[in-house]
């Protein structure tokens, strides 16, 4: 099948892999400190990126100590100050905790404001982001920075300025967003050099297994029982 979107999909990956080694290694091991702590892996992303946040969490193959922050707005208000300050006051972020932010401008005040929070309470931040993107633009945070600034750990996503990737003749925009998909293969890049350190230092990962497998239900119960009280929270 001729579809650039492949095409593009395969070219950004690919850069992913030439230039976020260090930085995927870098967040792996985050993750693994914070497990290896007692600690969790929690996740945000405002409007479409949620979808980042939710490669990470409560899913088959994926860690189980992991928590996604939903704001309930759903992003409405991502770009007024003040917001994600009101908001941290009901989020349960501890300073074991490794909190993953994914914006792909990087710009606004609410991710900004969970990460500057997050930070302040002795969590170690995670952001991924466009970085060339973000560059270009001026923050609408108080502090000037944008999200690659302010971040323990930044994941390039390296999509272009404004996320969609492709032209076509005779349509005077670019589309096909590509940022939901290069930040999934990171994050999932991330994941398994996580679980290698893990298995390095004699700890076992705590994945969930599929509930379409026989045992995985019952499996996952007794793996989310450990961790009942940091999960079923904000």
């Amino acid at each position: 099948m001729n579809n650039e979107v492949f095409e593009k999909a395969a070219e950004l990956i690919g850069k992913e892999q030439e230039t976020q080694g260090e930085n995927i290694m870098a967040a792996a091991v985050c993750i693994a400190d914070t497990f290896t702590a007692g600690g969790i892996l929690q996740a945000f992303g405002s409007g479409h990126s949620q979808s980042g946040a939710l490669e990470l969490c409560h899913r088959a193959g994926g860690f189980v100590p992991t928590k996604a922050i939903r704001e309930p707005a759903n992003g409405n208000y991502e770009a007024v100050p003040g917001v994600g300050e009101i908001f941290m006051k009901k989020v349960d972020i501890q300073k074991n905790d490794v909190v993953f932010i994914i914006s792909n401008s990087g710009r606004n005040p609410l991710p900004l404001e969970i990460a500057c929070q997050a930070r302040e309470r002795g969590a170690k931040v995670v952001a991924v982001t466009s970085v060339s993107a973000s560059s270009k633009l001026s923050s609408k945070h108080k502090s000037g920075k944008r999200l690659f600034e302010i971040a323990d750990v930044v994941i390039d996503n390296q999509v272009p300025d404004g996320d969609a990737s492709i032209t076509l003749p005779g349509l005077d925009t670019a589309i096909c967003g590509m940022s939901s998909i290069t930040t999934a293969v990171a994050l999932q890049a991330v994941v398994l050099e996580a679980a290698k350190i893990l298995l390095a230092r004699g700890e076992t990962p705590p994945f969930f297994k599929s509930q379409n497998i026989d045992g995985g239900a019952e499996y996952n119960e007794a793996l989310l029982e450990k961790y009942f009280d940091r999960l079923y929270h904000i």
